[in-house]
């Protein structure tokens, strides 16, 4: 009978040990909940650190998981601003084909907003049809022959969000200019002074700009035909800087006669050439050089 009560003891110290076992004990600290298995106090300490380590872990993994979202995030919003700036690179806004004193080209152009776009373009060959193929220096007339290669960036303002534009950039100028005077009647007239033609024979020669990067400067008009398709013109100007001119004479070292307003004297036809170089190069409107231009855009 008594071993039939101990063991009834036990099985009932066994259950209670089981059933506390077997059902959580709840402790709350600092408003967070954290459940405790309830086993012996050997396997309690050891459950703690687990518990304690389950919850660091949630609440690690929380703060982990946030701060791994921020940084995906971030990588996120670094990756879209490249990306961004990736395509805004490859994929302009706009792509335009011109024509003007410049030269033939073409540009492409990005938009950094809705009033501003940055252009990068060329143009060049032979432009001076385009301005008449030739100028005159004084009472001298020149015809031209050109090679021109203009490249240039510049920026291409709506100031009033409108058809009208205002543009700014640089040009890296890399211009031939020949030039051939033209007699006018029997004389060539430079510096009012009237030497013989055919003593002197042909001038010729070349100009070049001294200027290596050439700020410019323009106002236009751009108007849209379709939602894609569109016109423009421009005029401004280019600072070329001075010219360095050249020009030589057929019949050098010939005698050449010169008349001004006190009679007639001889010089070298070389002396004339000299007068014809220096007389291109005091020509400042040689250092401003005109731009006109019109052409066509495609927006994509």
């Amino acid at each position: 009978m008594k071993f039939i009560k101990l063991t009834a003891i036990s099985a009932a110290v066994l259950a209670s040990t089981a059933a506390l076992a077997a059902e959580p004990v709840i402790v709350v600290d600092n408003n967070d909940a954290v459940v405790y298995e309830a086993e012996p106090v050997a396997v309690a300490y050891q459950a703690e650190p687990v518990a304690v380590a389950y919850e660091a872990e949630e609440t690690n993994t929380g703060i982990i998981g946030k701060t791994t979202g921020a940084v995906r995030n971030t990588t996120g919003a670094i990756f879209g601003g490249t990306k961004t700036l990736f395509q805004t690179a490859i994929n302009p806004a706009s792509v335009s084909a011109e024509a003007g004193t410049l030269g033939y080209g073409a540009n492409i152009g990005w938009s950094i907003n809705d009033k501003t776009e940055l252009q990068a373009g060329w143009a060049g060959g032979d432009a001076a049809d385009l301005f008449g193929g030739d100028f005159d220096a004084d009472d001298v007339n020149y015809d031209v022959d050109s090679d021109f290669s203009n490249p240039y960036l510049g920026v291409q303002v709506r100031p009033m969000a409108n058809w009208f534009t205002v543009g700014a950039g640089i040009i890296v100028p890399d211009n031939d200019i020949d030039v051939r005077a033209n007699a006018e009647g029997p004389n060539f007239r430079i510096d009012n002074v009237d030497y013989n033609a055919a003593e002197t024979g042909t001038l010729s020669g070349t100009i070049e700009h001294r200027n290596k990067l050439a700020p410019y400067g323009t106002i236009g008009f751009r108007p849209n035909i379709t939602n894609n398709f569109g016109v423009f013109g421009e005029i401004g100007a280019a600072y070329m800087g001075k010219t360095d001119a050249t020009v030589t004479s057929s019949n050098s070292g010939q005698n050449v006669t010169a008349t001004t307003v006190n009679g007639t004297t001889q010089v070298s036809a070389d002396d004339v050439a000299k007068a014809a170089e220096q007389e291109l190069e005091n020509k400042d409107y040689l250092e401003w050089f005109p731009i006109v231009k019109v052409g066509a855009t495609y927006r994509f």
